[in-house]
């Protein structure tokens, strides 16, 4: 099955359109204004019209008011939310989109219980834990995912086009989520990592 490609935390139009020419599946825009990453859904909304059809546009929440979440996916056409903060269940279904729930793989976290806690998610992001929420460059150990894990899962944390090859033939995901390792600064793409990036996931997929 073909690894889908999700590519996160994209400012300019340049970068849209150099993922979008590698065949990325979705593009995320990151609506945390703490991150160095974020985009106002007004910019959002520019960025978005260079995304064709059957290509996602993914919105990425932390712990956001309901309304703004409301707000922004009325300013911009979002396939896909993504939350990474404190959200439950009953917070992330309420928009009535197709949602990612993700998760910060740490020692002790149940992700089989977690996954459970979300049942009507789209899909299971499992991301690094560190400080703040997202793009920090840290690979988690892939061993901490269980076997049993249900549903979709999405494998994101520290992916550069050196690792992502191994990810993928060891996880198996169904999607894998990058941002810093397609950087040049935050924010800011590098297109050749990114063609890097893809031809990579492609390899493995080719070879499992």
């Amino acid at each position: 099955m073909k690894t889908r490609i999700k590519m996160c935390g994209l400012t300019r139009e340049e970068d849209v359109d150099a993922a979008v020419a590698a065949g990325a599946d979705a593009i995320g825009f990151v609506f945390y204004p703490p991150s160095p990453r974020y985009v106002t859904p007004q910019r959002a909304a520019e960025l978005a019209r260079r995304i064709p059809p059957f290509v996602d546009s993914v919105g990425l929440f932390v712990n956001e008011a309901p309304e703004v979440v409301r707000a922004t996916c009325e300013a911009l056409p979002i396939n896909v939310l993504q939350f990474h903060g404190d959200e439950d269940a009953a917070y992330c279904r309420q928009f009535a989109r197709p949602y990612l729930r993700a998760a910060r793989v740490r020692p002790g976290l149940d992700l089989v219980e977690f996954a459970g806690s979300f049942p009507d998610a789209r899909g299971l992001l499992l991301d690094a834990f560190v400080e703040g929420y997202g793009g920090g460059g840290h690979v988690f150990d892939w061993t901490l995912i269980p076997a049993d894990l249900p549903g979709f899962l999405v494998l994101s944390g520290g992916l550069t086009a050196d690792n992502v090859g191994d990810a993928v033939r060891r996880v198996r995901p169904v999607a894998v989520d990058v941002s810093s390792g397609i950087e040049m600064g935050k924010g800011i793409k590098d297109h050749s990592k990114i063609a890097a990036f893809v031809a990579a996931v492609r390899k493995a997929d080719e070879s499992i």
